[in-house]
């Protein structure tokens, strides 16, 4: 069975707790209808070794700003650059099939702007965000988007 695949970094547990709650989600649709995905994580942290990703994979990353408003005064990314490494390693953008950025709506136009950032740096599509953790609507609308954008690659 072929699984989609998902790259991210968890620094207060929210997108690990989020992607955990996703990952049962998809298990549970894969045995209502085989051909929805389950999910194959990947968390990378300060400590990951850059790998060369030879699968398409989905990225995942919360926003962590330091200063700025992220419109006019610029911001400088804090505690996610090492997942940005990841991706920027070899061709690893090139498998990179979309973005789903999390972050506090608090924080205005800062919301998700690393993910709207790694968007634009990798050239893949700003999929979708949530909040925080999430809610379990979250989970079902981005499991959806996921599958529909796996589908349109893989009939590429």
């Amino acid at each position: 069975m072929t699984a989609m695949n998902i790259i991210y970094i968890s620094i207060e547990g929210n997108t690990r707790s989020f992607l955990t709650r996703m990952t049962a989600y998809a298990k549970q649709q894969h045995s209502f209808n085989p051909a929805n995905l389950e999910l194959n994580l990947k968390e990378v942290s300060d400590q990951t070794e850059p790998a060369e990703e030879k699968e398409p994979f989905f990225v995942f990353v919360p926003t962590y700003l330091d200063g700025g408003d992220g419109v006019t005064s610029g911001f400088t990314e804090v505690m996610t650059n090492s997942l940005g490494e990841y991706v920027a390693y070899g061709h690893n953008a090139d498998q990179c099939i979309g973005i789903v950025g999390s972050g506090n709506r608090n924080f205005n136009e800062q919301y998700c702007l690393t993910a709207r950032k790694y968007a634009k740096q990798f050239n893949a599509p700003f999929l979708a965000d949530y909040e925080l953790r999430g809610t379990s609507q979250d989970i079902q609308v981005i499991y959806k988007k996921l599958m529909e954008r796996w589908n349109e690659v893989q009939a590429k």
